[in-house]
């Protein structure tokens, strides 16, 4: 991956920084992709950016499924590139259809077979262009996940709108021979 920062040679970090990265490659990341290539640049948001990325990607009560795609959702808000090249092959994988990913990189509404994806994607929708989740929606997301795991998801949104942002202000890209998933912007 690169990005618009100075690159960071592992001889030239501090200490702080050297610790932060060992954390980050004996986790079950494994390397440095994706926003941890500018948060490095602070060891002490990456530290805790990274235990935050640890519980909200793996370790939520919301099935990989409904993870993925609530990542998706905010790729696709934020027209993040790398975010959706890292999680559009892990959304396929863990059954996100292809229709519902061409559609939301295109920016459309998919149209849902299941409820429950469909509930995610409100939720998310809902965030991204009102800041809120109105009681009738909240009353249906709590009955459909219960409280604790519509917190966690409320987390998924959050911390992937994070990473998204982190990577289109430090324009960090795979580097790759394939078209971005969204157009570009001057």
């Amino acid at each position: 991956m690169k990005s618009r920062l100075t690159a960071l040679e592992r001889r030239e970090m501090s200490a702080e920084q050297q610790r932060v990265l060992d954390a980050i490659l004996s986790g079950p990341r494994g390397n440095l992709d994706g926003p941890f290539l500018a948060w490095i640049h602070s060891p002490e948001l990456a530290d805790r950016a990274q235990a935050l990325g640890a519980f909200c990607r793996y370790h939520t009560r919301m099935p990989l499924r409904l993870s993925e795609l609530a990542i998706l959702v905010t790729a696709a808000w934020w027209q993040s590139q790398a975010e959706w090249q890292i999680h559009e092959p892990i959304a396929r994988d863990a059954g996100v259809g292809e229709a519902v990913i061409e559609a939301l990189r295109l920016g459309q509404e998919p149209e849902f077979h299941d409820e429950t994806d469909r509930l995610v994607y409100r939720i998310g929708r809902s965030l991204y262009e009102t800041r809120r989740v109105d009681g009738a929606l909240y009353a249906q997301a709590r009955d459909q996940f219960g409280e604790s795991a519509l917190v966690e998801l409320i987390g998924i949104y959050g911390y992937y709108a994070l990473v998204a942002m982190t990577l289109n202000v430090f324009e960090v890209r795979r580097e790759t021979t394939e078209r971005l998933p969204f157009a570009e912007q001057d």
